[in-house]
């Protein structure tokens, strides 16, 4: 049987890596003509065997991942709310949503092993932030106690959340529907609470936001918005706001929600509860200590519970990361880079740390 190249993997493999068509030719000893024909749709060349290998070393991906028939799902740019776009190349935006392509290869693998938890998010365009973040927890049973983990509560309600491993910073975050599923990616890079607030922020596009994403500062200060009400409700602030609050009390204070000492304090102002003039007096002194980059006394980042669950059910049938890579013909470092790392740090005989076996069966 004679194998059919697929031009749009070729064309997915070369973005991931953030290569340009010249880049790339140059690395296989082509002209960047020639690369651009074999990542034509109807590509009338196929590319000979000492080129495919020359493609496999230069961009990492295994020979066969450029010979599924199947084409890549493609993630259209106009779905996808990404959480900052001011520093971000193109090179680095067009990468980032590749990594979303992938996603949604490993999570078809997942939903063809396993009954995943069914989507929960409501539509709730139209309201303001404040009120979609009350109606949420009102609708998820959250009263006004502080959120526990935000990406379980995502995972929970049918939110596919993957890591992305991307060597920057410019890459925040960024959230998209896919056939009615929602998926989020959260930089592995940020701070425990940056992450934490990205992934209320994104759950905020998934909300308000779900058909389209033209991106603006009114969108983006309305994600926000919604994020610091879901994370911490304003009932819970103003009951600890006053006139005397020092940096200290912040830095102690923001433990309760588990959130930066800037969101805090900016939330607090928001609120009406400290004045503009305290407000930025605590700015001030924040920016002095480096809390703008950094935190005193910060969390632990948030990681996927989920993904724990699957990898360790399917590491009970004998599959392991590793496998899963070989079956979608991907690199190792792709499939961890999404998942949290989880198969790669966790212990041999306890991929979750839990000392419960989890609920997830696999479907026959």
């Amino acid at each position: 049987m004679i194998k059919q190249f697929n031009p749009s993997r070729l064309k997915l493999a070369r973005t991931r890596r953030q290569l340009t068509l010249k880049a790339l030719a140059e690395k296989v000893g082509l002209t960047p003509r020639m690369v651009s024909e074999y990542e034509k749709k109807y590509c009338e060349h196929i590319p000979p065997e000492h080129t495919i290998n020359a493609f496999s070393d230069a961009l990492g991906y295994p020979e066969d991942f450029f010979f599924i028939s199947d084409d890549i799902e493609e993630v259209s740019p106009d779905t996808v709310s990404f959480r900052s776009l001011k520093s971000m190349k193109a090179a680095q935006q067009h990468a980032a949503i590749g990594a979303g392509s992938i996603a949604l290869l490993i999570n078809n693998y997942f939903e063809s092993n396993f009954n995943l938890p069914p989507v929960n998010i409501p539509d709730l365009r139209g309201l303001n932030p404040e009120a979609a973040a009350e109606t949420l927890r009102e609708l998820w049973k959250l009263g006004s106690q502080s959120i526990s983990n935000m990406i379980h509560l995502l995972e929970l309600h049918g939110v596919r959340v993957f890591s992305l491993a991307e060597n920057t910073q410019s890459v925040d975050a960024f959230s998209f529907w896919k056939d009615d599923i929602p998926y989020v990616f959260l930089n592995t890079q940020k701070s425990g609470e940056r992450s934490r607030f990205d992934a209320a922020h994104e759950l905020g596009h998934l909300i308000l936001h779900r058909h389209g994403i033209p991106q603006g500062k009114d969108l983006e200060a309305e994600a926000d918005q919604f994020a610091a009400h879901l994370l911490m409700p304003k009932k819970t602030v103003l009951a600890h706001s006053n006139r005397y609050l020092s940096l200290e009390d912040i830095i102690g204070l923001k433990q309760n929600w588990k959130v930066s000492a800037m969101a805090l304090i900016v939330h607090m102002k928001n609120v009406d509860g400290i004045t503009e003039w305290h407000h930025r007096n605590l700015i001030i002194e924040a920016s002095k200590k480096g809390l703008r980059s950094k935190e005193i006394n910060g969390i632990e980042r948030e990681t996927s519970l989920l993904i724990g669950k699957l990898l360790n059910s399917l590491k009970q049938e004998g599959i392991s990361i590793k496998d899963i890579a070989t079956h979608l013909s991907l690199p190792l470092e792709e499939v961890t880079n999404l998942l949290f790392k989880v198969g790669v740090i966790s212990g041999p005989n306890n991929p979750t740390g839990e000392t419960k076996r989890p609920n997830l069966r696999l479907v026959k």
